[in-house]
């Protein structure tokens, strides 16, 4: 693998770091307390590209491969997570997947719309009663023999983009099967009648993105809405978050880079006992097990993208790189709030939002645990489940 950037790749990361310093970060903190990003992001990110990356052209994407699309990933980490999510979750979970799965006709109808951020997409998978256990999902999708539509009934959780989303990547078991092969895969405008959305307020970090529980009460949708066959919808859910995985990787690899840039500055900066802090050494071992973790995280997920364009097998490095990236951006961010000293627990200062924002990502798209299982299945090739 080369590790140096071709020229449009590093293009593309000037891009989106010049557009984090002028479009993210001079609204950070009112994001934050506010609990709420400002909606017009999201018209921006389309305008440059950032959320039609590695799509085809031909469907309105700015195609670019997979590095690149981690570029800008961490570089929307870097600036603010609840941003980051925004991408990670559209282009990531929804509208790669649809130009993975969907038939022609759903290509058409969805893909430039979200390529251009004239809509959004969400991933409708976790429940109140089902994280981990995906393939156990409740909410049902019953034929109707007289119309040939879906009626669809349940609950979802903690569902990214879900109160501004424009189209749900919903799951739904659609037969008794047991597990996951009773699962299918639907797309579902969020107008359609009995969708309802509530969004959760008071967490604690990715306060600024729009975190939603969705309430299905007889949706009804067109056969047309089935998204690749019928029962393969764990499989397509699967194959989205291995993918996804990377992006919360290359966003971790953010954070971690935020923490490292922040911990360097503050600590040239502040003085005591009449020097600055940087010529301590136990201040100097805290910076630079961030950068370790750094560098690390972001080889990685690198190695990733690389085995995607590539064409090769990726799911278990996936894992490693989210596993890793995660916990590593929680250590991070932890070690630069104790170079801050007091000042790091007040949201005047970068690193509590960087710590509060990383602590979410060993949970989401399969917690460390989940990841470990998937690691050590690879393994052993023995199955934990």
């Amino acid at each position: 693998m080369n590790l140096e950037l071709s020229e449009e790749q590093a293009a593309v990361r000037r891009l989106a770091e010049e557009f984090v310093g002028r479009e993210i970060t001079p609204h950070v903190v009112e994001w934050d307390r506010s609990e709420n990003v400002d909606k017009s992001i999201v018209k921006k990110l389309g305008a440059l590209g950032f959320l039609g990356l590695t799509v085809d052209e031909e469907y309105g994407g700015s195609g670019g491969d997979h590095l690149a699309y981690c570029l800008v990933t961490e570089e929307l980490g870097r600036g603010d997570s609840s941003v980051r999510g925004i991408v990670s979750v559209s282009l990531g979970l929804v509208t790669k997947t649809i130009a993975s799965w969907g038939s022609e006709e759903q290509k058409r109808a969805w893909l430039p719309r979200l390529t251009s951020g004239d809509a959004l997409g969400c991933f409708g998978l976790t429940e109140p009663g089902t994280g981990s256990d995906a393939g156990n999902l409740a909410t049902k999708a019953v034929r109707d023999s007289a119309s040939g539509d879906y009626v669809i009934n349940g609950a979802k959780m903690f569902i990214t983009n879900g109160t501004w989303a424009d189209v749900v990547l919903l799951f739904a078991r659609t037969n008794a099967t047991p597990g996951h092969r009773g699962v299918s895969a639907f797309l579902v405008p969020t107008d359609t009648p009995g969708l309802t959305r509530r969004t959760i307020h008071g967490k604690l970090g990715l306060r600024g993105q729009a975190t939603a529980e969705l309430v299905l009460d007889d949706v009804r949708v067109p056969a047309g809405a089935l998204l690749g066959p019928e029962g393969k919808g764990f499989s397509i859910a699967m194959s989205a978050l291995a993918k996804g995985r990377m992006s919360v990787a290359a966003g971790c690899v953010g954070i971690a880079q935020a923490a490292l840039d922040a911990a360097v500055a503050y600590a040239g900066e502040r003085e005591q006992f009449g020097k600055s802090i940087a010529h301590y050494q136990l201040v100097q071992e805290l910076i630079s097990d961030i950068s370790v973790d750094v560098d690390a995280a972001r080889l990685l997920t690198w190695r990733v993208a690389d085995l995607i364009d590539r064409g090769q097998e990726f799911a278990t490095a996936a894992s490693k790189a989210k596993l890793f990236a995660s916990e590593a951006a929680v250590r991070s961010a932890n070690n630069a709030l104790q170079v801050f000293g007091g000042y790091g627990y007040i949201d005047e200062y970068p690193v509590g939002k960087l710590l509060r924002d990383a602590r979410v990502m060993t949970l989401y798209e399969g917690t460390s645990q989940i990841q470990k299982l998937i690691i050590g299945r690879a393994e052993t090739g023995v199955s934990a489940f």
